[in-house]
């Protein structure tokens, strides 16, 4: 409404007529609701009525409604079950029966051994932590603040229910050849008790907490002496849930506005440590490189344009819910420990937010693009829906544009477009974008540093005095240990912080950091080495990315002086940049058209020889087509399987491709005069109809489908209800059933039937089919249809009794159809029937 009114040159505000309109017409809504809901009351106690008529009415009112509610409820579960019936079924059984991964995917092996050994072994890893707390932990909290100094662990108990693997899935033939990938479910619902006294006057404490995530477990490289592993690599590949019983005074956290607070900050430190990019590297042999196990080079960029949103869930009401406003939407974004959050938009819920944002991504497969929409209010902001996108997606399709249904909400759609950037060390690919998105990634792995003052005090000291002699200094190494340190890394407006190391001059850090460049030419790199206190400078340094750029390998890595520190102040770092370069997709399956097919059929009249060539799905020759690449020869998707991984002994990405298996059709019934696609790999060469068939005279049956897209799945799904008036095989009817193909597939491999219904003319099937094909391409097919006798006449006789081909490009897959549909006998025409007469 204040976008409604003019400011006056005096400074006060006057109400243009639209504004006055608007105010009109909310008050006269405002007052016809007041009416609905007062008059009632008013025209009862106006005629009399006992109070008893009201509370009746009111009653029945609020059990029509409830019944009404209910039935809605009912409904909208039966379509949500037939739109997405494997996702539903899932979820309901994971309420209730907590259902193991294994269920879902076959893949996922059912671990009861490693559980049966980690039930075992939970008493001795009790005692290993509690000697790892007591010895170790205790320590480093006194030493991380001062007004820790006191504390100590007095009961340490990590309870009788171990850890528990859920399910495992093991990656072998998709990745190199020198390593083994596993991925394993975790579910600790934990009996832990632990206390420890901050001081004397506060205790503080953990009694049970449940924990769950997906642990990957990297085995490489395999090698050919003991333990036949190099290293062993473990990490989160999205933030696992974490929920904590707190005791003593952190019952506190226990609250409604800080348990959610006090767990998000637990989970933000086990993120920094275990969630990707973030790695725990365990090696096994003395010449394996832990730099390169703990940050290997990320395997691309997902760029995210945030284009819009449509038809979102209200959250504002006024009038005590009696009006329904509009919410105030913004949306958040996060890969791994990464987040964003877009602008809000206030009070719309068709927003356009057009704003772009970038992710490093280290797993495709396995790392999901997050986003969470909300409603932003003064008090706590309303969740408005979510939607999560595996990265492995936008990587195979190279570019997505499209829009996300939201779920957790009842609608709203937000609209993405999405591209996959690689990564490359080829100066020639540089192309610097003048729209503010990046060109490169900046990639930095932090080691360690050595000989660092303690403090500025000390800093001035070596500047004033030059160079303490050996006594002096070790009387002052004996007396003042090490900073507790961290390298703060700034790239223009992007800040980002190392952990501390504390109590050390010589501190180890072994870290990665990532960033994003947009022009090489002026960026550079500073760090600073802090004091953690009294973020003091100890040290700073300066890389030009120009530097980077000009060396062949694009790659730094050695011990670098620190400017403004001591004499010998030294920081290890490793600094590798990296082109961003747009990768083309896959091209498509196309289908041929049904006009081409007719064409195809007239050249062949004609007496073009076109049986000897055989056409695969686009069109063209088969010998001319070259293999597709990312499509495996049996057809599947394997893209929920990870990439061969950096340096694969197995073929690349780029070099190798999968070639598709193209297939034949019958050149007979191509040829042919009167084919019909029913019968092309159903029947045999020179089968005819049967007798009682070609001297049928009038209709042969309707069939009952119903054909549309579930959109959710990515599926066209058809359901084949019934048949009435069929053509009677024998005198107690028909032993039918139906048989379905999506042209052009209409191998073996692709037919769909029903079971067969015996004698009857009227079956009723009651089955539903699925082909797994996307809406672009399913509404230029077509769809063949055939009821079959199960029983032939004679041998070498067609067992057609009713045929229907139905183009989908005629239909809105999206809405879906449900009909009759007449069969026919496209081979027999009329004339031909009416001859034998």
């Amino acid at each position: 409404m204040s976008s409604a009114a003019q400011t006056q040159p005096g400074g006060t505000e006057s109400l243009t007529p639209s504004a006055v309109n608007h105010i009109l017409m909310e008050f006269l809504i405002y007052f016809g609701r007041a009416v609905v809901v007062f008059y009632p009351v008013y025209l009862t106690g106006y005629l009399g009525l006992s109070i008893s008529w009201v509370l009746l009415c009111m009653l029945m009112f609020t059990w029509w409604q409830k019944n009404r509610r209910w039935k809605d409820v009912r409904i909208d579960s039966a379509i949500d079950l037939m739109d997405n019936e494997a996702n539903i079924i899932s979820s309901e059984l994971k309420k209730s029966l907590q259902m193991a991964s294994w269920i879902n995917f076959t893949n996922v092996e059912k671990v009861q051994w490693v559980n049966k050994v980690l039930e075992q072994a939970w008493p001795f890893f009790g005692m290993y932590m509690e000697k790892l707390l007591r010895e170790t932990i205790q320590q480093k909290v006194r030493t991380s603040n001062s007004a820790l100094k006191m504390f100590t662990f007095t009961k340490i108990h990590f309870g009788h229910k171990p850890l528990r693997i859920t399910g495992i899935r093991a990656y072998t033939h998709e990745v190199d050849q020198r390593e083994v990938i596993l991925d394993m479910n975790i579910d600790y619902d934990s009996d832990v008790d632990i206390d420890a006294d901050v001081n004397s006057a506060i205790k503080v404490g953990i009694k049970g907490l449940k924990f769950r995530g997906m642990l990957r477990v990297i085995l490489e490289p395999l090698i050919s002496q003991a333990p036949l592993v190099g290293g062993v690599t473990l990490f989160f590949i999205r933030r696992p849930t974490l929920q904590i019983n707190w005791t003593g005074m952190t019952n506190l956290l226990d609250s409604p506005g800080f348990s959610s607070l006090s767990e998000e900050a637990i989970v933000d430190i086990i993120a920094s440590l275990l969630v990707l990019p973030n790695r725990m590297c365990i090696p096994l042999i003395d010449q394996l490189k832990v730099d390169e196990m703990r940050f290997p080079l990320p395997r691309g960029v997902v760029r995210v344009h945030v284009l819009e949103g449509r038809d979102l869930v209200a959250k504002d009401t006024y009038m005590m819910g009696l009006v329904k406003g509009k919410s105030d939407p913004y949306l958040t974004l996060r890969v791994g420990n990464r987040l964003f959050r877009t602008k809000t938009i206030k009070e719309n819920l068709h927003p356009k937010w057009n704003e772009v944002y970038e992710f490093v991504i280290h797993e495709a497969p396995g790392q999901e693009l997050e986003m969470e929409l909300y409603d932003e209010d003064r008090d706590k902001d309303d969740f408005m829906g979510r939607y999560n996108l595996d990265s492995g997606e936008v990587k195979r399709e190279k570019e997505m544009d499209q829009w996300f249904p939201l779920e957790g909400v009842p609608h709203g759609e937000i609209h993405l477009k999405l591209q996959w950037l690689a990564l490359s060390t080829e100066a020639s690919l540089l192309n610097e974008s003048n729209a503010g998105l990046s060109c490169a990634m900046l990639a930095v792995y932090l080691d360690s540093a050595s000989n660092l003052p303690k403090d500025q005090k000390e800093l001035t000291v070596h500047h004033k005095h030059g160079k303490h002699n050996k006594d002096k200094e070790a009387r002052l190494t004996k007396k003042n240990v090490g900073p507790n340190s961290y390298v703060e890394f700034t790239l223009d407006k992007d800040v980002q912080k190392s952990k501390v190391a504390y109590l050390s001059k010589n501190p180890v850090w072994e870290q990665g950091f990532t960033f994003f460049v947009q022009n090489i030419k002026t960026q550079q790199l500073t760090l600073q080495v802090k004091e953690e206190e009294k973020k003091s400078v100890l040290g700073s340094l300066n890389i030009p990315l120009q530097r980077l750029y000009s060396i062949s390998s694009m790659c730094l890595d050695q011990n670098f002086l620190l400017d403004h520190s001591g004499t010998n102040s030294q920081i290890k770092l490793k600094a590798t940049l990296m082109i961003l370069t747009e990768e083309r997709a896959p091209p498509k399956i196309t289908v041929s058209s049904p006009s081409a097919v007719k064409q195809q059929n007239q050249q062949v009249k004609a007496g073009g020889n076109v049986a000897a060539t055989p056409v695969p799905l686009n069109g063209a020759p088969a010998a001319s087509s070259p293999g597709l690449p990312g499509v495996p020869p049996d057809g599947t998707d394997k893209a929920a399987s990870p990439q061969p991984r950096r340096n694969s002994f197995l073929a690349s990405e780029t070099s190798k491709h999968s070639t598709l298996n193209m297939r034949r059709y019958d050149s007979h019934s191509l040829l042919s005069e009167n084919s019909i696609a029913s019968s092309r790999f159903d029947l045999t060469d020179g089968a005819s109809f049967p007798q009682a068939i070609r001297d049928h005279q009038g209709s042969f049956g309707e069939i009952n489908l119903t054909v549309r897209y579930a959109t959710m799945r990515n599926k066209l799904m058809v359901l084949v209800h019934s048949c009435r008036n069929l053509f009677p095989c024998s005198d107690s009817g028909t032993d039918s059933y139906v048989r379905i193909y999506l042209l052009p597939d209409v191998s073996w491999r692709h037919r769909k039937k029903t079971h067969v219904k015996k004698n009857t003319v009227r079956p009723i099937f009651e089955e539903k089919f699925e082909f797994d094909v996307p809406l672009e391409e399913a509404q230029i097919r077509q769809l063949d249809v055939s009821v079959k006798n199960n029983k032939m006449f004679r041998k070498r006789e067609r067992t057609d009794i009713g045929m229907l081909m139905l183009d989908l490009s005629q239909i809105d897959l999206v809405k879906g159809t449900s009909d009759w549909f007449e069969l026919t006998i496209p081979g027999l025409s009329r004339s031909t029937m009416q001859s034998h007469f």
